[in-house]
């Protein structure tokens, strides 16, 4: 029987059995109120009605909801934006202990590995994951290859060092990109002793090209996914989060989650 410690009670709400479906919309901080994050917190209450089990966003974001919710929150320490000359350099805006102070069921924070300000982006990580490990709260590193200076960000290789990289320094769950096919992701989830989730990047194309990488992403060993852009700026978040969770929670097909998210019609 596993001893419930403030890491693991918090775990369990971030996660359904171990198992992540998490929406990020930082995406307010780097790029503004872009498409889907217009009205924030009318995303974040049709995100869960999706039955995602944790949202991740800025503080701000957070201490602004005028609704309770009963997701996992995850209150994500880093910050740039797209208009700063070095956009891939992420500072810390936030503290642990403020985090605690604001109800966050986990922390999370971004290194873009391979930058030429990568030294400052894993010395936070280290920080953080020990104030983390203080104060019992999980820790998801964000970890991404940006393929200035590493060459192919999505080679098995170069994302299974990135990932060790996050769970080296203490990360209790990293995020990471998928490597494009369940073989080769399967590497990298074997070498990282910690739990991997995956990353969902640019808005993808159609339903049927997001749910075969979350399906073969688990069919590897993920533990779930964080996908962004591909679920606010969906035209319905609410039924593709539901597809999603279909798969990651109950193990449903890619036809079967289609049929979720609007029997697989592209969205906007």
């Amino acid at each position: 029987m596993r001893m419930a410690t403030g890491k693991s009670v918090r775990l369990d709400r971030i996660a359904s059995n171990g198992m992540m479906v998490c929406v990020p919309i930082d995406h307010g901080l780097s790029s503004g109120p872009i498409q889907g994050l217009e009205s924030i917190e009318k995303t974040i209450l049709s995100i869960e009605r999706g039955g995602a089990t944790s949202i991740l966003a800025q503080k701000g974001v957070f201490k602004s909801m005028k609704q309770s919710i009963k997701m996992g929150r995850i209150v994500h320490l880093s910050g740039s934006t797209e208009m700063s000359n070095f956009p891939d350099r992420k500072v810390q805006v936030g503290s642990v202990e403020s985090a605690i102070r604001m109800g966050a069921d986990a922390i999370s924070i971004h290194v873009n590995v391979g930058s030429k300000d990568e030294h400052e982006m894993i010395e936070q990580l280290g920080r953080v994951a020990d104030s983390c490990d203080e104060w019992g709260m999980p820790l998801i590193a964000m970890m991404y290859p940006p393929g200035e200076s590493t060459g192919d960000s999505y080679d098995a290789k170069i994302v299974s060092h990135v990932a060790r990289i996050g769970a080296e320094l203490g990360a209790d769950i990293v995020k990471t990109v998928y490597t494009g096919n369940a073989k080769s992701f399967a590497k990298v989830i074997e070498s990282c002793p910690v739990p991997i989730v995956v990353a969902g990047g640019p808005k993808i194309k159609n339903d049927r090209d997001a749910l075969q990488i979350v399906y073969d992403a688990i069919i590897a060993g993920a533990k779930g996914v964080t996908f962004g852009r591909t679920v606010f700026q969906h035209a319905s978040p609410e039924r593709m989060t539901r597809a999603l969770s279909s798969i990651v929670l109950t193990g449903a097909t890619v036809d079967e989650a289609l049929k979720v998210s609007d029997d697989g019609r592209e969205k906007g």
